[in-house]
């Protein structure tokens, strides 16, 4: 074997390193960085925000950092504390970080994205398949509308050179990374020495270290603190930087001191016994716990609001005058909210009434004004409510239009006549009150019209005003209710109210403690109140029954001596 052979680059034996330059060798050994770790302390983070690219970051480490040198720590590029983005990890039972959709645990292998507007955190293969896939571009969790430019990769498993801590631009330069905290405390020599360990040189090192140590001033510890508070609100409030516009999408319901007791309780349990039997991305559960409503849903349930609602439809022309509506929430919840959300955000002001039907009905509620549009509350088609007492017998019946079964968007219709053909096809939600309702009634159907029912002057709604909404009352009930029960819960656990309280026996405890009709605790008190009964009755009378004769007992006869046994026979 020749020496260029034996030095060959290409040569595989057991001396071929011996040919391989030094300098190809990596002389930093790979180490990669955790996907829950904060890439300056390398420690696991708590409060997680993200730069553009991808790289996490505590907040109470990226601060000071920008403070200083105004960089990327990691890449070494220019970043500002307005690009940072917070992040919001979904977390299970155990604590374990998750996708909050299929609650599947993230680990160092999961591809692992964020949405800068929302700064939710999600599996890639969850916004794959539900909306990149899909082309469902809003956000799981928060419905708000992003577009693919705002998908972050947080961590990709087939790309760890983004984590790897060899190629940390900070690490290379070895730049100190410490907050003006920590760096106070590496410096404290108390932290540095146990003197309770030194025995008597601690006497000599106690004065001494009281001295070296430098005194921190608690007012730039509060500012530290309060800057970092205010990073993080400022984050979490920052617009988005999305091109796609926001939709107008209400949100369900306002957030009250609606607690969920007892009485919210659905009667189908909650899944998650099963869910985790049969999925390992699931925290086990071993109990069948009943699933508790959200406030809306328990509203919307059927004969659960009892309470009559009550608004107001000032019409246009004003020659016209005005419809007083009664709502019927017991039988019809979800139009009845529907329409009192949607009247209170002003959606009906305005909408003319673009069929008009003499001896039929009046419709409106669309707000193209051709009988094709208009959304509920929901933004979406809500079902029908066909059961419960309310019928088309009558003039001035409120109900909803609709385009087929369980189409029922914003558009509703009042009947001029019974029409009881309509019957469960379309929801009944209310009806007319008042007589100068019914008069106003009188004056719509007089209105001209072409061949297609269109009127031939404008008319429509003004305003709505609600007078009586009956889902507040139903919670301001239902407060005043729960408030009235705690109170209750309250009294029994101090032993009750004053005059509720009772011995274990079910004597009642008046004032001071003392047991009602209870004169002492001395014994024999029985034995004394007898005794009296028997003074009121005259002298010596209760103690005659005591002073009666005693019959004697009964003797036994004596046995006669021989008379045991058969004796002798002679009567045989």
């Amino acid at each position: 074997i020749t020496h260029s052979e034996w030095a060959s680059e290409d040569a595989y034996s057991a001396s071929a390193g011996s040919g391989v330059s030094k300098s190809n060798i990596s002389s930093t050994p790979f180490k990669r960085l955790p996907f829950n770790f904060c890439a300056i302390s390398l420690q696991p983070f708590s409060h997680p925000v993200c730069s553009p690219e991808g790289t996490i970051f505590d907040v109470t480490n990226i601060l000071p950092w920008l403070q200083t040198h105004g960089t990327n720590p990691v890449t070494g590029a220019q970043l500002k504390q307005a690009d940072l983005i917070k992040l919001h990890f979904a977390k299970n039972d155990d604590g374990e970080m998750v996708d909050p959709v299929t609650f599947k645990v993230f680990t160092d292998n999961t591809h692992i994205v964020a949405l800068k507007n929302t700064g939710n955190v999600f599996a890639y293969d969850t916004v794959e398949r539900l909306n990149i896939k899909a082309k469902n571009w809003q956000d799981l969790v928060t419905e708000e509308a992003f577009s693919r430019k705002d998908i972050i990769t947080v961590q990709d498993p087939q790309n760890v050179e983004s984590r790897n801590l060899s190629t940390f631009k900070y690490l290379q330069e070895g730049a100190d990374t410490a907050t003006p905290e920590q760096r106070r405390e590496r410096n404290d020599p108390s932290r540095n020495v146990n003197i309770a360990a030194l025995g008597n040189g601690a006497s000599i090192l106690k004065p001494k270290v009281k001295k070296e140590t430098p005194d921190i001033n608690p007012d730039a510890l509060a500012s530290n603190r309060e800057s970092i508070a205010k990073t993080l609100s400022s984050l979490s409030s920052k617009p988005s930087s999305s091109p796609v516009p926001k939709p107008s999408t209400p949100t369900t319901l306002p957030p009250t001191s609606f607690s969920k007791t007892h009485h919210h309780r659905a009667l189908h349990t909650t899944g998650l016994a099963a869910a985790s039997l049969t999925s390992t991305g699931l925290t086990p559960h071993t109990t069948a716990d009943l699933a508790t409503l959200s406030q809306e849903t328990y509203l919307l349930t059927p004969k659960r609001v009892h309470h009559k609602g009550y608004a107001t439809l000032s019409l246009h022309p004003p020659s016209l005058g005005h419809l007083t509506l009664e709502l019927a929430p017991e039988f019809a919840p979800k139009a009845v909210y529907s329409f009192l959300k949607l009247a209170q955000q002003g959606y009906y002001n305005g909408i003319s009434f673009h069929r008009n039907l003499r001896g039929f009905m009046v419709q409106g509620g669309d707000p193209t004004g051709t009988g094709k549009g208009g959304q509920s509350f929901w933004n979406k088609n809500f079902d029908d409510e066909l059961d419960g007492p309310l019928k088309f017998d009558r003039r001035g019946v409120l109900a909803m239009a609709n385009k087929g079964k369980n189409t029922n968007g914003s558009q509703f219709f009042i009947t001029y006549r019974s029409t009881p053909h309509l019957a469960r096809k379309h929801t009944i939600f209310g009806s007319i009150v008042e007589d100068s309702s019914f008069e106003t009634l009188k004056r719509l159907e007089e209105v001209e019209t072409d061949d297609k029912g269109r009127p031939k002057q404008e008319i429509g709604i003004k305003e709505v005003h609600v007078l009586v909404d009956p889902f507040d009352l139903f919670l301001k009930d239902e407060a005043e209710k729960e408030q009235s029960e705690r109170a209750k819960e309250e009294i029994r656990k101090k032993g009750g109210a004053e005059d509720e309280r009772v011995t274990w026996t079910g004597k009642r405890v008046v004032g001071g403690g003392k047991v009602d009709g209870q004169e002492g605790n001395s014994v024999g008190r029985y034995l004394k109140q007898s005794m009296r009964k028997g003074d009121e009755g005259g002298g010596k009378a209760g103690m005659e029954e005591w002073e009666t004769e005693m019959e004697e007992p009964v003797r036994k006869k004596a046995k006669v001596e021989g008379g045991g046994g058969f004796g002798n026979f002679d009567n045989w």
